[in-house]
């Protein structure tokens, strides 16, 4: 017998968002750069990786990010972030799936490598610390994934156990530390497989709400 989980942790940025990547590119394109070169220059260069993780554990701020990382790429630093995922919109089916679940009684709650709050806020207007019912950003708690306290913080925040969770993100090298504490863990690839992946593992339906009226 199926022992369907009662718990879903979410990360946002790729999951309730449309993918990171595309928005990267783009803003590659509108800065002039060549395809990859953003990439390159932070997100696989030692110094950019190292700024990144500081970022996000709160020890370095978005302010100081930009600088760096825009000397790093060679781009004008102010608003860089913001600048960097402006095409970033909400992924309304997966959206309108979690808001399913949390009403049929599931404990809903968000686990988020964080990128400062200031001077460009990642979540603003998604409203989260009332759509879901634990909300753990890494930059609040010097931890980050795919560090186990993260999890840990969520899963006591939820009052579950890995073990009653399902734990969904699109950074693959994220999900194995998830599972190795007991989670369930979907790869967020694609929406719609997303949803019924979930779908499968909390036992219930979910896509009854047209993504279309989820407001925000």
């Amino acid at each position: 017998m199926t022992q369907h989980r009662k718990g879903l942790v979410l990360d946002f940025g790729g999951v309730l968002t449309t993918p990171l990547l595309p928005a990267a590119l783009a803003f590659e394109k509108r800065a002039g750069l060549p395809e990859g070169a953003l990439l390159t220059g932070i997100y696989l260069n030692p110094e950019g990786i190292r700024l990144t993780e500081e970022l996000e554990r709160g020890a370095l701020t978005q302010t100081q990010w930009n600088e760096a990382a825009g000397r790093l790429v060679g781009v004008e630093p102010e608003g860089l972030m913001g600048r960097v995922f402006a095409d970033l919109r909400p992924e309304p089916s997966v959206i309108a799936a979690a808001a399913t679940a949390r009403r049929a009684g599931i404990r809903v709650g968000i686990v988020s490598n964080t990128v400062g709050m200031e001077p460009w806020n990642l979540y603003d207007g998604y409203d989260i610390h009332r759509r879901y019912d634990a909300v753990v950003l890494s930059g609040e708690h010097g931890t980050r994934k795919p560090e186990p306290e993260i999890f840990r913080l969520v899963l006591r925040e939820l009052g579950l156990t890995a073990e009653e969770c399902v734990f969904v993100d699109d950074t693959e090298q994220y999900l194995a530390p998830a599972a190795d504490l007991g989670f369930a863990t979907v790869h967020a690839i694609n929406p719609a497989r997303t949803v019924a992946a979930l779908e499968t593992l909390l036992g219930i339906p979910l896509t009854g709400t047209d993504p279309d009226r989820v407001t925000l």
